[in-house]
């Protein structure tokens, strides 16, 4: 077997494997010798139709699969002859040897990695506080959560309920999903366009007037961008916000029936410091990726790549519910992504190789806890986690990657900024 490599690209190679004849030959007739002794052939005993016969009826198919079995292996000696490493399939075009069978197999290598400059990944780790007034702007969003709505009998204002018909016209025409029959509007929850809110401050039940709006230029619909249209308003009713008082039974409302009021505020504010730990995991996680990827350019293969897209397209495709490929979103949305993805796993793989990272069993337990946090009978729910095999081998991965990325914080510069809890989780 002779093997030649040029390289085409900086990943690309193209390598040439020369098979000599001899060795086909020999292949193809120890083939048709052991085909001839149980070949049944029309006017022939068994075994005993002449190997001249034998070679017509069977020596094209046994030569095409004969070769189709030495490039496959050829193909896996000459890589390793070689030390290649491909990042995927490659393609095959045959071509005519001096003394045998030739074919050229063009294909992507994987990269060398060599990590660079880790000791000069700089992260910033919020340091997020909840104070009173946090507490009472989250115990103001549940309270929302479960608010009343009052008939009044007085003006509209922001914060008010307005239920109401409208008719849209553009130039004395009907548009379409200018229509509305009983709509509630929350004033100021800009759930509508912010002049058709304004016209409807101020009105009362029973009332019925006419608005102009004017349409933004950047408008969903093309039609209406930056027109000015005329709506027919009918008000039914008027409503104000009545918030539950915050005692035993507003606890009650989120199914804590012992410790009261007291015992909600503690859960409130565990939750918050338990999202708030969640963000600042992700943030601090993405502030890592970010570094360690502008720290270490590399060159990825194409073929990683566009798996990664048409891995991302179907799942997209199933969480929009599309079965029908044709209708799947371009699979150029996903390339981007795809790219980033290929390079930071590539070079995460290269960091766990050189320290020799192993998955910390704490580490472990820790994340299924955080898995199953939500669930009533969690203990129950962790301990079926860590008894399936087949599931840690899906959750082990993750771990391990989070367990680079913890090496690389440890490794790394890190500071600490004071932030509010609203500040943070609403920027």
């Amino acid at each position: 077997m002779q093997v030649t490599v040029e390289s085409t690209g900086a990943l690309e190679r193209r390598m040439r494997v020369e098979l000599p004849a001899e060795r086909i030959e020999q292949e193809v007739a120890s083939r048709l010798k052991s085909v001839g002794k149980t070949a049944k052939l029309k006017g022939f005993r068994p075994g005993k139709v002449p190997p001249k016969v034998v070679k017509q009826r069977y020596g094209k198919q046994i030569r095409e699969e004969v070769l189709s079995e030495l490039m496959q292996k050829s193909y896996t000696d000459a890589v390793m002859q070689e030390n290649l490493n491909p990042a995927g399939g490659p393609q095959i075009e045959t071509e005519d040897g001096k003394d045998g069978f030739a074919y050229v197999a063009t294909f992507e290598i994987m990269p060398k990695v060599e990590l660079k400059n880790l000791d000069k990944i700089e992260v910033e780790i919020p340091e997020v506080a909840i104070d009173k007034a946090d507490m009472d702007e989250m115990i103001l969003r549940l309270q929302k959560q479960k608010a009343s709505w009052t008939p009044v009998d007085r003006k509209s204002k922001e914060g008010d309920k307005v239920t109401c018909d409208f008719t849209g016209t553009l130039k004395g025409e009907e548009f379409e999903g200018g229509k509305g029959t009983e709509v509630p509007v929350i004033l100021g929850g800009g759930q509508m366009l912010p002049e058709f809110e304004k016209g409807l401050t101020g009105v009362v039940a029973g009332e019925e007037k006419d608005i102009k709006v004017k349409f933004p230029k950047d408008y969903h619909a093309e039609d209406l961008n930056g027109k000015k249209v005329d709506f027919a308003i009918k008000v039914h009713s008027v409503e104000e916000e009545v918030l539950p008082e915050v005692n035993d039974e507003f606890a009650e409302m989120f199914e804590v029936k012992e410790g009261g009021i007291k015992q909600f505020m503690n859960d409130v504010k565990e939750n918050m410091e338990r999202e708030a730990e969640q963000k600042l995991k992700g943030d601090v996680r993405e502030q890592i990726m970010a570094q360690l990827l502008e720290k270490n350019p590399i060159e990825i293969p194409k073929t990683l790549v566009h798996q990664e897209a048409h891995a991302l397209q179907h799942d997209a495709m199933q969480r929009l519910g599309i079965e029908d490929h044709d209708q799947a979103p371009p699979i150029s949305n996903f390339e981007e992504m795809a790219e980033k993805r290929v390079r930071l796993s590539l070079l995460v793989s290269q960091l766990i190789a050189d320290q020799d990272i192993k998955v910390d069993d704490a580490k472990l337990r820790e994340h299924v806890e955080e898995m199953c946090a939500g669930y009533e009978n969690s203990e129950d729910m962790v301990n079926m986690y860590l008894g399936n095999a087949q599931i840690l081998q899906q959750i082990q991965p993750v771990v391990l990657e989070q367990q680079a990325f913890d090496w690389l914080l440890e490794n790394g510069k890190s500071s600490a900024k004071k932030v509010g809890f609203t500040e943070y989780m609403n920027p």
